[in-house]
């Protein structure tokens, strides 16, 4: 694309876009792009926001590293490298070990992830393919590892960057230098660039 769909607002452009602003500087060190194009509607920004707080909001044995890592890895199925790199941004910032961000797509055989990982995993690739790739037997593997409310979580964060993924490779959002810091040290190697979200 040559430009964005729509240009982001700038953040202080509102009251709301400032507020808003702030809650990203904490998750990701800067706030996104495509937070700001929301803004157009503060009403879409603020349901997102909310939604995003509840999905990635910790409950138990779904640890904040792992429902990163799956994000990155529904980014990468979808096909967004804007997502895919604020997904492994995060997961960065919120723990995952190196090792594991470094073999993430070796993961059915790497040592370093467990059965209930790679159950996630390939819940996560399949639930984000088109079409939709959830069989009776992936659902009864993601029994085993986990209890209904940890299987709620999971497939939230997979519907959110589902969500995501359309929103920002639709918009052909600008991705922001430090999410491109990282795509290119974890993920270069595996094909990844900023695609149509540079400019």
């Amino acid at each position: 694309m040559k430009q964005p769909l729509v240009r982001p607002l700038d953040r202080n452009a509102t009251p709301e876009a400032a507020d808003m602003a702030s809650f990203y500087e904490e998750t990701l060190g800067f706030t996104p792009n495509s937070l700001f194009t929301m803004m157009h509607r503060p009403r879409i920004a603020k349901a997102f926001l909310e939604m995003n707080q509840a999905v990635m909001e910790n409950k138990g044995r779904v640890t904040s590293a792992l429902k990163r890592q799956l994000a990155y890895l529904s980014s990468m199925t979808a096909g967004c490298r804007y997502c895919e790199a604020h997904a492994v941004r995060a997961a960065v910032r919120y723990g995952s070990e190196e090792d594991k961000l470094q073999h993430i797509w070796e993961y059915k055989t790497y040592p370093a992830f467990t059965d209930a990982e790679r159950a996630v995993f390939d819940l996560a690739i399949a639930a984000s393919s088109i079409p939709n790739g959830v069989t009776d037997e992936l659902a009864e593997e993601m029994r085993q590892h986990w209890d209904e409310g940890e299987i709620v979580e999971i497939l939230g964060v997979i519907a959110l960057f589902g969500y995501l993924n359309r929103w920002n490779d639709s918009m052909g959002t600008q991705l922001e230098e430090p999410a491109a810091d990282d795509g290119n040290h974890y993920l270069a190697q595996k094909g990844w660039s900023r695609g149509k979200h540079q400019y």
